[in-house]
């Protein structure tokens, strides 16, 4: 289906990890940015944003009418989110930052209270799948919902018919063998848990695969559990066509 690009604005999301990657995204053209900083972000290992570069990023992108997204997108523990969550996101705050990512129910709710004119983006691995969650979800404060990576365009298109919230979904990256944010097998196998930040991704490994005790896969067809990265190149038009207003890319 042909998209009437005059008529719908859509907004285009990319991952920084870094300062000067987050410039270049900006000079690609992105309009807003999402990146994580030294705490509760998904990706405990990556390069990540010290508090210093988190402000100079969200200044720098409003120089440029960009946004700033930060992701707070793990689960927590009590004391973290009574010792530290809000003292951590006061600054950001200050200086303008436009939206924060969550998946653990406690943070919406006090980044609301705390925060009530901070948008809140309901993250992926919150795993809503349809409208009834998400209504819940719009209820205690998101903004914006974004779509668990198995939801189909009719899926999608269903929930921007009947509930009034921005939808963000993925259209490049990769995809977890499991419901994003549900898998605890990096948790069984190695101790870091994907919920915080940690996944080892064990599901990208190779392993041999067997049938009634005999082996039926070798070296080339081994990585039984990895999904194919996800590329929505070809279909942006459906997607922009089913009610997606934040076209996200990650990055892999």
């Amino acid at each position: 289906m042909n998209v009437d690009k005059k008529k719908i604005q859509v907004e285009v999301l990319a991952p920084a990890g870094s300062l000067d990657i987050m410039k270049a995204v900006v000079a690609a053209g992105a309009d807003a940015i999402y990146l994580g900083g030294n705490m509760f972000g998904a990706r405990a290992f990556a390069n990540n944003f010290n508090d210093e570069e988190l402000i100079s990023a969200i200044e720098y992108a409003h120089l440029f009418g960009r946004k700033v997204y930060l992701t707070v997108n793990t689960l927590l523990k009590s004391r973290e989110i009574e010792n530290s969550l809000i003292e951590y996101l006061i600054p950001f705050y200050e200086a303008g930052l436009d939206a924060v990512i969550v998946q653990d129910m406690g943070v919406l709710k006090l980044i609301r209270k705390h925060f009530p004119d901070m948008d809140i983006h309901a993250s992926t691995q919150m795993t809503q799948t349809g409208v009834y969650g998400s209504r819940l979800l719009k209820e205690l404060g998101a903004s914006r919902i974004v779509t668990s990576r198995e939801m189909n365009l009719q899926e999608i298109k269903q929930l921007h018919e009947k509930l009034d919230v921005e939808i963000e979904s993925f259209v490049h990256g990769a995809l977890c063998y499991c419901y994003s944010g549900q898998c605890l097998l990096s948790s069984f196998n190695g101790g870091r848990s994907g919920n915080r930040g940690r996944c080892a991704q064990p599901c990208r490994m190779s392993y041999d695969v067997y049938d009634s005790g005999v082996k039926i896969n070798d070296k080339n067809n081994s990585y039984a559990l990895s999904p194919k990265d996800m590329c929505a190149l070809q279909i942006l038009p459906d997607v922009i066509d089913s009610g997606v207003y934040s076209l996200k890319i990650e990055a892999v």
